[in-house]
């Protein structure tokens, strides 16, 4: 699949059929977060790849009530691990650790799509409530929960704004 095909075909799919994700592709979506770049190659991230019913249902509430979340046959929780990243100081913690873990994320959706599931990159949600749902240490700091699933349909692209107003060039 050509990758910018990827990228303008992705969509964010709030829908997901009754069908587990095989474990062939579950180990491409977890070889797809380990091999995305971080800052330093300090790798300042952690996943959590949920199944468990009850713990999915929890997440809801947590995540303002989005129940299409509990639906997904995957749930993936990526985390900031602050004990690695505060190795570039606060910068590290407040920055380069999220975008360790954007890239990442970023990365699996894309694997995801190519192989047939859809994803949504959730960001509402109460992250001292997913700490202590999912019993993590201090350490970590949930930024990112994405469903993961076959879709049960996939939406129209969302418009966007142009190239004159995203791109400057100088």
């Amino acid at each position: 699949m050509e990758i910018l095909k990827a990228i303008k075909e992705r969509r964010s799919i709030r829908s997901f059929q009754k069908k587990d994700i095989p474990e062939d592709i579950v180990d491409k979506l977890v070889d797809a977060l380990l091999w995305a770049p971080s800052a330093g190659n300090l790798q300042a991230r952690k996943f959590f790849f949920v199944k468990d019913a009850k713990l999915k249902k929890g997440i809801v509430p947590a995540a303002l009530g989005q129940s299409f979340i509990a639906e997904a046959p995957l749930v993936v929780v990526g985390c900031t691990d602050n004990s690695i990243s505060d190795r570039y100081g606060n910068r590290g913690v407040r920055l380069y650790s999220i975008q360790d873990v954007a890239a990442s994320i970023m990365g699996m959706m894309l694997v995801a799509h190519e192989n047939g599931l859809g994803t949504v990159w959730i960001g509402a949600f109460d992250e001292e409530e997913i700490s202590n749902l999912m019993h993590l240490p201090q350490n970590l700091c949930p930024v990112a929960i994405v469903p993961v699933g076959f879709p049960l349909r996939i939406p129209s692209p969302p418009p966007r704004i142009s190239r004159h107003e995203a791109v400057e060039f100088r």
